[in-house]
């Protein structure tokens, strides 16, 4: 085997795109999704995280930016790794962490240019709202909080644990 320079080797490895998105419940368990003005579906509140950012800190951005509140990111429920697709050259991991509960949407302050909505839905409208590829983070995330274990995805679809078994059973 010959020695590669550091350099070379690295510019050699795959790259990708990371996201960070926040799972926020209302307290009977209704999904927060915001409705961009850019896409003609609904997702979670979040964004691509940037460069020198952790995806935590990318998510409490994210969650100021659009939100116009902090809150808490807590655990991680949820990664999901989905492939190049479409016009994305590049495979991107999606990070969505429990950022909690709240009990109403007073307070929120939503930059008009980038999201025209805000609302909590229950878990089967949301996985209707979202698109196909990320409607599975849903259950994946309640599952993941209630477990205090995070879901590993590949796709938006459950990847079967080694063990033979399912992370959902």
């Amino acid at each position: 085997m010959t020695w590669t320079e550091p350099a070379t080797w690295y510019a050699n490895l795959a790259s990708f795109y990371a996201a960070a998105a926040a799972f926020i419940t209302d307290p009977a368990d209704n999904v927060l999704l915001v409705k961009p003005t850019y896409r003609d579906h609904w997702v979670f509140p979040g964004g691509y995280v940037d460069e020198g950012e952790y995806p935590h800190e990318a998510c409490a951005r994210e969650i100021r930016e659009e939100l116009g509140i902090a809150l808490p990111v807590g655990d991680l429920l949820v990664v999901d790794w989905a492939p190049p697709a479409g016009q994305r050259p590049r495979a991107i991991v999606s990070f969505t962490f429990d950022c909690g509960s709240v009990t109403s949407l007073d307070g929120f302050n939503l930059p008009g240019q980038e999201l025209e909505d805000i609302a909590f839905f229950p878990c089967s409208e949301a996985e209707r709202l979202l698109p196909d590829n990320v409607d599975t983070r849903v259950s994946a995330a309640m599952r993941a909080r209630g477990r205090h274990v995070p879901v590993y995805l590949a796709g938006g679809r459950i990847v079967p644990l080694s063990s033979g078994g399912s992370q959902f059973a």
